[in-house]
């Protein structure tokens, strides 16, 4: 894994027979200019898109993160929303894992170096080639169990941490 730029996408699309269209150029630059924690999904992706004018189908946005998964550029990542989101697969220091709490959806991302190395152990002994790695851990946050999860908290609720993020991400689209 490595930094992409759009002439190594380029590049390497090329290698597959694939070209390098201007939509995938920007699904690239918008996964590349994300603020690092932050988490799209395609329907999220595909509405940033729209707000900057970008004539991008929702079909095409699904197609290029699967292309940009498969070929270990984006980190298909499964939170707590019931949806897939994507982010920019980056190698160590910065490779992280997950904790979500799946009543209000809050994710913390962490590191921790030897899931890596042992994911890359075992992927070395199997003879294969390493995309990604990760670990997503599925919790209860501290404000719910405080409240009385599961029985005294409503299914919609979220916890004030959750809305103020959410609220940043928002705030910059």
């Amino acid at each position: 894994m490595f930094s992409y730029t759009a002439g190594s996408l380029k590049s390497e699309l090329n290698a597959k027979g694939w070209r390098l269209t201007p939509q995938r150029e920007i699904i690239l630059q918008v996964f590349q200019n994300l603020p690092r924690g932050n988490h799209l999904s395609a329907e999220e992706l595909h509405e940033l898109l729209v707000q900057r004018g970008e004539a991008v189908s929702l079909s095409t946005v699904y197609r290029t993160v699967k292309l940009m998964t498969r070929m270990g550029i984006l980190r298909e990542l499964e939170l707590a929303e019931g949806h897939k989101h994507y982010e920019l697969n980056s190698a160590s220091p910065h490779h992280h894992h997950h904790l979500v709490c799946v009543q209000c959806n809050r994710t913390i991302e962490f590191e921790n170096d030897s899931i890596w190395k042992q994911g890359l152990k075992q992927v070395e002994k199997a003879g294969f080639q390493m995309i990604d790695c990760q670990l997503t851990i599925y919790t209860i946050c501290p404000e719910a169990l405080r409240m009385g999860w599961p029985a005294s908290v409503p299914s919609h609720w979220a916890c004030s941490r959750s809305i103020a993020s959410m609220s940043a991400l928002n705030v910059g689209s």
